[in-house]
């Protein structure tokens, strides 16, 4: 097994690189490499840039639109893009629910819904968690009764990320309650501007309203919304997670946070030993371990992509790449904060929307950073968010369990 990149797909990252610095607005650059409050434009911009170059959908086959890239051009994109400070694209759509759409929907639903993903024009959201339903979605409770030419829905779905910027939302609905929980669920399509949806956005321990709690109501869903046949809804929802758990890893941040890591700690006086002593020994020692354990991810993706690439059918290690790709994220955000020590602001929303960054005296953690004024940026913030990797996505006790049973049997 090879590798090493080829001259052509060294080339086709040159030429990806080129694109996305040339089209990747400056302001939003910013902004990722300093931590620092993405909009809904913000985000939708992006989208929107490469939508119109035919890239939001980067990993569509020609057929739909896309640019029928191969594993390893998709993983360069990938990571380009998240080296030169773009915003992770939101992957309710053109990653999630996308495929499930192209594999298992019907021509008139591919026509209707696809373009809109394409362009990124419409901003998707995904209904599978609940209260009592995270890691065990088979237990999920909300009803989607048939009603003619409707199914009505009513229940609850939580933790729905960017919920209040949601047009549409694709939900694992109860269809029936006989056999087993996985045979009577169904995979539905459902406008969020339909009476009887409320969304109530959830202050986290950032001080953002990332996730939501979204309730139906007597919601009166068209029978044409439903993807592929009722009560196999649980086939269509594995296909997907494989997707989520995967994009979950996210490599190629991890890669950009490393040597955001390291500026910090060479502002902060950890990384030259001769003035920061044994203590920027120590923290050097921390960093060597988590770029080993990033270049090991890494290798793990790239022995997949191999796999993909030759055609031979790899061993389904989406939940191990989930469980390393979160414990990684989690540990880079730990050490940002570590090293700025009291220059790790909680996020104030109002002071950030000022313009206030935390200016104060002394060394000035984050001074250095690319075209960046910003004194301080809120480490605190990104290291309670962080929190939830290992959780969402299916917890990674689950997965672990998962991954021990393929196994070993």
């Amino acid at each position: 097994m090879d590798l090493a990149f080829t001259p052509e797909e060294q080339a086709f990252r040159e030429e990806v690189r080129a694109w996305v610095r040339a089209n990747l607005p400056a302001d939003i650059a910013h902004k990722v490499h300093n931590a620092l409050r993405l909009s809904r434009d913000d985000m939708q911009t992006w989208a929107k840039i490469l939508g119109k170059k035919g890239w939001l959908g980067w990993g569509w086959p020609k057929s739909f639109g896309g640019p029928g890239w191969n594993a390893i051009q998709k993983h360069l994109f990938e990571e380009e893009c998240a080296l030169a400070g773009a915003p992770r694209v939101i992957p309710f759509g053109p990653v999630m629910v996308a495929p499930v759409i192209m594999t298992f929907g019907n021509a008139e639903q591919q026509q209707r819904f696809l373009p809109g993903i394409a362009s990124g024009e419409v901003w998707w959201s995904q209904g599978y968690s609940e209260p009592g339903s995270g890691s065990d979605l088979a237990s999920v409770k909300c009803r989607a009764l048939r009603d003619g030419d409707h199914y009505v829905v009513n229940g609850q779905k939580a933790w729905t990320t960017l919920g209040q910027y949601g047009e549409w939302i694709f939900c694992l609905v109860r269809t029936s309650t006989e056999g087993k929980p996985q045979t009577g669920i169904s995979f539905l399509l459902i406008d969020m501007k339909s009476p009887g949806v409320t969304v109530r956005p959830v202050k986290l321990l950032d001080g953002e309203c990332e996730v939501n709690e979204v309730f139906f109501d007597d919601v009166r869903v068209p029978v044409q919304n439903l993807i592929g046949e009722e009560n196999k809804g649980w086939t269509y929802a594995k296909h997907l997670l494989s997707h989520e758990r995967t994009n979950i890893a996210d490599v190629n941040r991890a890669k950009r946070e490393l040597e955001r890591v390291k500026r910090i700690a060479k502002n902060e006086g950890l990384w030259d030993t001769a003035t920061g002593g044994a203590q920027a020994l120590r923290f050097r020692d921390e960093i060597a371990k988590l770029e080993v354990d990033i270049v090991a991810l890494e290798m793990l993706v790239l022995r997949v992509l191999s796999a993909e690439k030759s055609g031979k059918q790899s061993l389904d290690i989406a939940g191990l790449l989930k469980i390393r790709g979160s414990e990684i994220q989690q540990r880079y955000s730990e050490l940002m904060m570590l090293a700025a020590g009291p220059y790790s602001l909680p996020y104030i929303f109002e002071a950030m929307e000022a313009g206030w960054q935390g200016d104060q005296s002394g060394s000035g953690a984050f001074s250095g950073f690319p075209g960046g004024d910003v004194a301080c940026a809120p480490l605190a913030s990104t290291y309670f968010n962080l929190r939830k990797t290992t959780i969402y996505g299916g917890s990674n006790e689950v997965q672990k369990n998962i991954v021990a049973q393929s196994v070993l049997g």
